[in-house]
């Protein structure tokens, strides 16, 4: 019984990280009427949370394989308590600097329902149950909708205070239902990131997520301040906008994960980028506000069907490291919210526009749809050489006019001929001498004419050693009809 609550436990604990996470956003309009904030802070302010909230990911990942999702949640909801209190009694910049530095606890409890979940469901489940975990995302969106409505009723700072009852509740939830048996597994952090980290795939989905993650994250902030600053919207109207992308994101997250369960994930990564490239040129030339509201909506469905993709990937390739890689790879999602509303900030302090923010981020956009569409061709001769190095029979590949470009370890094994005393040479050193010209003329003959041969040749070993192989070649033609190469393939029949 208590296994099958941790999925649905575990997403409303994310719920409630993510809700207290985004408070200073979501209030701000509020509190900037009783808190003086220079202008050009304001983007300080709202992305001040995702800075440690990024950072703690990594150990609290780890720490969840540690100790468990239930101690973990639990002990990061009673730290929550602390910068909460204090946000409700600020009266300057730094109060809310320093209490919303501490708020990013809300949002690194994301790396321990990603590396605790996977562990109740089988593989092929990953996608989806990563992506269902991940709707706990819909917690900024309560927030953004919820907070302003609250605080024009009765003010922010009792508003916030409310948020001290809901963290206590779920402290003591997580207590008593949280798995007490839940496996741990207990390695050095320092060794699971030696494990990961000359993995090249590891940063490829950083990058991924930094973009598609951190696009969430950054509108989720910058959107409220925004549209009533630009679009002069109400406050109440601006945090229901937000709400809707926020909603949208979240609820194409676990579609992205069920999608990836089933076809290509690089092939949906690809549909991905080129989505959000497109969506961020629109928003770069968007005068209106009907404009704006198709692009902000492309881009939450094409970020949050990338959030699902990519927590189908980091736990298929990082099984034995996955609450490592899953602290660094949503780590840097988490940074990648930090930086766009500092940069859509600067950028209009300087230009009176976001256009040219808008553009940067298109252009990162494109280029990880350049990345994807190489790891999917590098993933796929990875593959091919893996073939090519675990297959039992004999594998020897020749340029058009016979010499050898390489071998496989099993032609190693059958002939005692290491690669490197017989790359460059013909497979004439092979030979055992009881063939006639006749049979090799023919043999080319046949080869010639219908592009592969098979059939019984006598070799011989490097120790001298004779043996009779099944061989088959088969020659490799270009478009033009050109044979570029030849490919032999040979088992040992001698006893057979």
């Amino acid at each position: 019984m208590i296994k099958k609550v941790q999925l649905p436990l575990q997403t409303a604990n994310l719920v409630v990280g993510f809700m207290v996470w985004v408070l200073i956003s979501s209030l701000l309009p509020f509190i900037r009427e009783d808190v003086a904030i220079p202008a050009s802070r304001v983007a300080i302010v709202t992305a001040v949370p995702v800075v440690l909230g990024s950072i703690l990911r990594i150990p609290l990942g780890y720490y969840a394989n540690v100790f468990g999702a239930r101690i973990i949640f639990a002990v990061s909801f009673i730290l929550l308590l602390f910068p909460v209190f204090y946000i409700s009694a600020a009266s300057s910049f730094t109060d809310l600097i320093i209490g919303g530095t501490f708020l990013g606890i809300g949002g690194a409890v994301f790396s321990v329902g990603v590396t605790s979940l996977p562990k109740y469901y089988p593989k092929e489940k990953h996608g989806l149950v990563n992506g269902i975990y991940g709707m706990g995302n819909v917690g900024t969106a309560v927030t953004t909708f919820a907070a302003p409505v609250l605080a024009v009723q009765f003010g922010w700072s009792a508003t916030v205070k409310f948020y001290l009852i809901l963290l206590l509740a779920f402290a003591a939830l997580n207590f008593v239902l949280g798995d007490r048996k839940e496996p741990k597994v207990k390695t050095s952090m320092i060794g699971q990131i030696k494990g990961v980290y000359k993995n090249e795939k590891l940063w490829f989905f950083s990058l991924f997520y930094f973009i598609t993650f951190g696009a969430f994250v950054a509108f989720t902030i910058f959107l409220p301040n925004f549209l009533v600053d630009y679009f002069e919207l109400e406050k109440v109207d601006a945090g229901m906008r937000t709400a809707g992308f926020i909603i949208v994101a979240t609820l194409f997250r676990p579609v992205g994960g069920w999608l990836a369960d089933r076809f290509q994930p690089l092939f949906l990564l690809m549909g991905v980028f080129a989505g959000l490239t497109f969506a961020a040129v629109l928003l770069a030339f968007s005068p209106s506000i009907l404009l704006y509201t198709i692009g902000i909506m492309l881009i939450a469905l094409t970020a949050g069907i990338g959030n699902g993709v990519i927590f189908k990937l980091v736990p298929f390739y990082f099984s034995k490291q996955a609450g490592t890689a899953n602290g660094i790879v949503s780590m840097m999602g988490g940074l990648g919210g930090f930086f766009p509303p500092l940069l859509l900030s600067a950028v209009h302090s300087m230009t009176g526009s976001y256009s040219i923010g808008f553009m940067a981020f298109a252009q990162f956009a494109l280029v990880s749809l350049v990345l994807v569409i190489w790891l999917y061709y590098m993933d796929r001769l990875s593959t091919a050489k893996e073939v090519f190095d675990s297959t039992g029979s004999g594998i020897l590949v020749t340029d058009a006019s016979g010499k050898i470009l390489s071998v496989n370890p099993a032609f190693t094994r059958l002939t005692g001929y290491p690669s490197d005393e017989v790359i460059g040479k013909n497979p004439n050193v092979l030979s055992s001498g009881k063939q006639s010209k006749e049979f090799y003329t023919s043999m080319w003959s046949v080869i010639g004419n219908e592009g592969s041969w098979q059939g019984e040749i006598w070799n011989k070993r490097r120790d001298g050693s004779e043996y009779l192989e099944l061989l088959t070649i088969n020659a490799i033609k270009n478009n033009d009809g050109d044979v570029t190469r030849y490919v032999g393939t040979f088992s040992d029949i001698t006893r057979a």
